[in-house]
């Protein structure tokens, strides 16, 4: 038997947990769960401050993706393809590809993230290395600043291409 590997699904955006719920119940009506072994949309909770006011959020980690451990064969593809708010699999043409051992590391991990007021000593467009949460090891290009939040948005590749990703300030270092 073929080995499960995790997969990585694009769809609609705001679709995710549907895509989930409806890949959930096709596995169990067509008797795939030695098949498809787990779909998931990664999680992150962070502490937000609005109007002075602390609270626990989850955000998805990886808005328009859905995470799925499963054997690839042409009735799992078939099923998870055709499921409504689906677009495809993440890969060139119409090949999937699996992740890798360290990308299922990086992607699957998720961590708590508290605000604190931190000063910033880079700008849009300055080089920064991810030190700590999720994104750890990670290098990326300054998109955008937000002091309010405490966050800056940096350009970095996922699933080959340039891809967004807010981080909070405290998880980031400016590289010389």
């Amino acid at each position: 038997m073929a080995e499960a590997k995790w997969y990585v699904v694009h769809t609609y955006s705001g679709y995710e947990n549907k895509v989930k719920t409806n890949i959930e119940k096709a596995i169990e009506t067509q008797h795939l769960e030695e098949q498809i072994l787990d779909v998931r949309v990664p999680m992150v909770e962070v502490t937000e401050t609005k109007d002075g006011v602390k609270k626990q959020v989850s955000k998805k980690m990886y808005p328009g993706y859905v995470l799925i451990e499963m054997i690839m064969n042409d009735e799992t593809w078939y099923v998870v393809r055709n499921t409504r708010g689906v677009t495809g699999f993440v890969g060139p043409g119409s090949k999937p590809v699996p992740l890798s051992e360290a990308e299922v590391q990086a992607y699957l991990l998720g961590g708590t993230t508290e605000k604190v007021n931190v000063e910033v000593d880079f700008e849009i467009g300055d080089t920064l290395s991810v030190v700590d949460g999720t994104w750890k090891d990670t290098v990326g290009i300054v998109k955008s600043i937000n002091t309010k939040k405490q966050t800056v948005t940096i350009s970095v590749e996922m699933f080959g291409r340039e891809t967004p990703v807010e981080i909070d300030f405290t998880d980031v270092r400016k590289m010389d």
